[in-house]
């Protein structure tokens, strides 16, 4: 194990950490020492697996995360936010609901937990925040007028919280993920995984756990001088 993926005495939150990408994080976290508080609005299929502290927290809620906030055990000084919804439809189709829902969980919530847990950082002088973005923020995706906006939100507000946050010691980042092969993802249509392959120039599509490691390198203090980058884990998908 290398020293600075030692996070012994660490305390990390991540948020929509009971699946998926969000759980390889946890995974990831645990492995390296850190104890991990998850908040997520139900728990995965893993845990039992995973020896995380569970929190039912709806983050787009901002009492709910004030009030899980307030009962952690410990000092946070590593959160990711990486909990996000999909509600896709074409922007001429698209309901009320099915917007303001994905920009209250996905930009608002991650506002939320930065808002809630940063004080403490500050504080301490010392903090890592990671926020888990796409490359669909960057480019746009037909279909997705209300993730497109939340994901290029967050890389807005990732950039802003590293001027506001920087000068007390807390790093504020971003990844971006192309498609990577969740249990979700390899359910999907095979023309959907064939145009993401076709796209990429790697032979083969990411894996929740390549984004965990550039996650946990985020995290680390060999990363103290990066803060405000948003850092593509896609294959070349974007490119």
């Amino acid at each position: 194990m290398c020293d600075f993926l030692d996070f012994k005495g660490r305390v990390a939150v991540v948020t929509g950490g009971a699946r998926g990408i969000g759980l390889s994080i946890t995974r990831a976290l645990v492995d390296h020492g850190a104890e991990v508080h998850v908040f997520d609005v139900a728990q995965g299929e893993e845990a039992d697996k995973v020896p995380y502290t569970f929190h039912q927290v709806d983050i787009a809620d901002s009492a709910s995360v004030a009030d899980a906030v307030s009962r952690l055990p410990a000092q946070v000084s590593l959160l990711v936010n990486n909990a996000g919804i999909t509600r896709d439809r074409s922007m001429v189709n698209m309901s009320d609901d099915e917007w303001q829902s994905v920009l209250s969980v996905n930009l608002t919530g991650a506002f939320n937990m930065a808002r809630a847990l940063a004080p403490a950082m500050r504080k301490a002088g010392y903090g890592r925040i990671v926020n888990i973005t796409s490359i669909n923020g960057m480019r746009g995706k037909f279909g997705q007028a209300n993730y497109c906006a939340s994901k290029a939100g967050l890389i807005g507000l990732t950039k802003t919280l590293a001027r506001e946050l920087g000068p007390k010691g807390v790093t504020v980042n971003a990844v971006a993920p192309g498609m990577v092969m969740t249990r979700m993802a390899m359910g999907l249509p095979e023309e959907i995984i064939a145009k993401a392959k076709a796209e990429s120039v790697l032979p083969e599509l990411a894996k929740p756990e390549d984004v965990a490691n550039v996650v946990l390198f985020l995290l680390s203090d060999a990363a103290r001088m990066i803060t405000g980058e948003v850092i593509r884990v896609d294959a070349g998908q974007y490119i």
